[in-house]
């Protein structure tokens, strides 16, 4: 019975990676393609980080594409994906509350994708605005918000694991409060190692292996994830200090006669 639910828990396995290896596996054919073509526009105008630089965002630019184009010409509102974004961070929640973590990984994953194409198709469609910005940034919250309280219920018991995320998800906030508050005054500060997109991607890497690592190793269960989490806490919180102190430092240095205040601004997107 024992080898009956071990080889059950593999082909689960084997079923959660099949999408991840089909990306991958994409990756030498954009290699070919790619080779002298000019960077996506906004993967240009977006800062690298350590994790995902410029040739991995392009990457997922260029393999998103059909499902980008596809939905321009069917002119899917970009609200629709905004509310799919949110969604699916809520699902996320509830498939880490039940343990069941591959699952959690992907939709996590797709949340992202909903994010990644949402202000794609905004411009796309010549739809960018102000209401779109604020409802992007703030269901992107409330993505992160229901996600990470599915991760804390999943780690109730050893108080340091949810401790580690609930920092995550007040430092997560905390990042895109200070763009926000920054740009309310004038000045922006988008760089740092945990953005959104780094986040996305840790959290889902570190819920798709939690699993085989268990295995491989003889980890408890949680321990992969639980050093992704740790991670995007202490990622998250050095990007907001970092924001914090560019920001400040501008704004000490700013001209008396400068204006000081810009109205309320938007919400940064992290």
């Amino acid at each position: 019975v024992d080898r009956s639910c071990g080889a059950d828990v593999r082909a689960g396995d084997l079923a959660a990676w099949l999408p991840l290896l089909a990306l991958l596996a994409t990756m030498p054919l954009f290699a070919a393609v790619a080779r002298g073509r000019p960077r996506d526009t906004d993967v240009a105008r977006r800062p690298a980080s350590v994790l995902l630089g410029y040739w991995l965002r392009d990457w997922m630019v260029w393999v998103l594409s059909p499902l980008e184009g596809w939905l321009v010409r069917r002119r899917v509102s970009p609200d629709v994906l905004n509310y799919a974004g949110a969604v699916l961070g809520l699902g996320a929640g509830v498939a880490f509350m039940s343990a069941i973590l591959p699952l959690a990984a992907w939709l996590v994953a797709l949340g992202g994708i909903c994010d990644i194409i949402d202000g794609r198709i905004a411009r796309a469609r010549d739809m960018a605005s102000p209401y779109g910005e604020f409802l992007d940034s703030t269901l992107d919250r409330f993505g992160e918000m229901f996600t990470y309280a599915g991760v804390a219920w999943y780690f109730a018991g050893p108080a340091w694991r949810v401790a580690a995320t609930a920092l995550a998800i007040g430092s997560s906030l905390l990042v895109s409060y200070t763009r926000a508050r920054g740009e309310a005054l004038g000045v922006t500060a988008v760089g740092g190692f945990a953005l959104r997109a780094e986040r996305l991607v840790l959290l889902a890497i570190a819920a798709l292996f939690d699993a085989p690592a268990q295995r491989l190793f003889a980890w408890p269960a949680g321990t992969l994830l639980s050093a992704g989490v740790v991670t995007i806490a202490l990622g998250s919180l050095a990007t907001a200090l970092y924001r914090t102190v560019v920001i400040a430092r501008a704004l000490r240095h700013r001209a008396p006669g400068a204006e000081r205040e810009r109205g309320t601004g938007a919400a940064g997107r992290g």
